[in-house]
């Protein structure tokens, strides 16, 4: 059986069709519309796309907001325009096709469970460290969505009293100190103090500090410019701090780090790890997690998603 996963991102869409053993065997994609109307169309619009040339059953779309339990609804997507709407609905209506909705860290973690870094251990936490900070916990291989549909939203447990403004409302957020933006909101802090030790990362910032990206700011630090360095430091440094908070509720055998952010880990995550194991409640009296990288990269939304699908058609 073949499946659609959709990827719903507040820039573009990427929908795949994928097999039973998680392989991505065709892709469609178009930019992200403002408007719901214009939204829905162009989603249905890249599930018929790849549906063209392919015998598929249902389609799954993954997106980052707070999706119904029954995953039929998205009750609101801070990127995109559905606040209350029966997406699957809707979807389902201009394909034809059995359609299921879930948030994008669930689908992600999902894929990995059953192709990636998360097989094997019963409590599995995976982050994915991108824009902010996406999050799902899997308890003996099944999502854990909470009482509502939005759980777990790690990214928005508070490490900075009054520390530094979040989108969603609050101030101090683990995603606004361990994060892709994270990372160049350090360096221009860092940079303001000291502009001279950085000339290359000056030059971004002197028209515009948005100029400043994370990925150029990683790009720095493996280039080994001090301020970026230094910025890396201070996200490994929250990161393993945010990671003992998570380890003292969960508890989990397993971390999976996945994300954009990912692909920079072997400047960070060993010195994450350290702070981690240090910090942790019950510190070196007490088994730590495993952290490892994902392995299914920008796929792993859309195979998540396709993996759902698969199930609304039993």
């Amino acid at each position: 059986m073949l499946t659609v996963g959709v990827d719903v991102g507040g820039t573009s869409i990427r929908a795949g069709v994928v097999d039973a053993d998680g392989a991505v065997l065709d892709t469609a994609r178009a930019l992200t519309p403002r408007g719901e109307a214009a939204l829905e169309a162009t989603v249905a619009r890249v599930i018929g796309e790849v549906a063209a040339r392919h015998r598929v059953a249902a389609a799954g779309l993954a997106l980052a907001g707070f999706v119904t339990p029954d995953r039929r609804g998205v009750r609101f997507a801070p990127h995109l325009s559905w606040r209350d709407a029966p997406v699957a609905e809707r979807i389902a209506e201009r394909t034809g096709l059995p359609v299921v909705v879930e948030h994008d860290a669930n689908a992600a973690a999902l894929a990995e469970r059953h192709h990636g870094a998360a097989a094997g251990p019963s409590t599995v936490v995976f982050l994915a460290l991108g824009t902010g900070i996406g999050s799902a916990l899997l308890l003996d291989g099944e999502l854990y969505r909470g009482a509502h549909g939005v759980a777990p939203e790690l990214g928005h447990l508070r490490v900075v009293p009054g520390g530094r403004p979040c989108p969603c409302g609050k101030a101090g957020c683990w995603e606004r100190y361990c994060s892709g933006t994270a990372l160049a909101t350090t360096a221009v802090e860092l940079l303001a103090r000291d502009p001279g030790r950085s000339p290359v990362l000056r030059r971004f910032v002197a028209d515009d500090p948005g100029q400043l990206t994370g990925r150029r700011g990683a790009a720095a630090a493996r280039d080994g410019d001090p301020i970026a360095c230094a910025a890396v430091a201070e996200l490994a440094h929250w990161l393993g701090e945010g990671l003992s908070l998570v380890a003292d509720v969960f508890d989990p055998e397993l971390v999976v780090i996945g994300g954009g952010v990912s692909g920079s880990a072997p400047l960070f995550l060993d010195d994450a790890r350290e702070h981690y194991a240090a910090c942790l409640t019950g510190a070196g009296r007490r088994p730590l997690a495993r952290i490892r990288t994902a392995q299914l990269g920008d796929a792993a939304a859309v195979v998540g998603a396709a993996r759902l699908a698969r199930g609304a058609c039993r």
